[in-house]
């Protein structure tokens, strides 16, 4: 069972940065691809950003542009750089697979909090 671990987060102004951080234990980190999740307050559990193994991203249309995904999978750990942070990204972050059937056990997450 691969364990999460999140770190990271804050709270930050409208137009601030933070950065993300994912550590998993095992080795099939390095070639399983990863997902950052967010749930804000009353809602569902979104997909924001995922990556490959070998490097391959893809952001949700609400990210493009501001966030940043990344991993080193020497390290297994997976990053996301949050830049030109905006209220609505208020949320619990959340790293899993990337997957339509099973995720694998979820960490305690890191609260982002975007507010002046």
């Amino acid at each position: 069972q691969v364990r999460l671990v999140e770190s990271g987060g804050g709270l930050v102004q409208p137009g601030g940065s933070l950065r993300l951080s994912c550590a998993a234990s095992g080795s099939i980190f390095s070639t399983t691809i990863m997902g950052w999740y967010r749930q804000p307050p009353g809602q569902a559990r979104e997909l924001v950003a995922s990556i490959t193994s070998d490097g391959y991203t893809q952001y949700a249309d609400s990210v493009e542009g501001r966030f940043t995904i990344s991993r080193d999978n020497a390290k297994n750990t997976m990053y996301l750089q949050m830049n030109d942070l905006k209220p609505e990204d208020t949320a619990v972050y959340f790293c899993n697979r990337k997957t339509a059937t099973t995720f694998w056990g979820w960490g305690q997450g890191t609260q982002v909090t975007v507010s002046s």
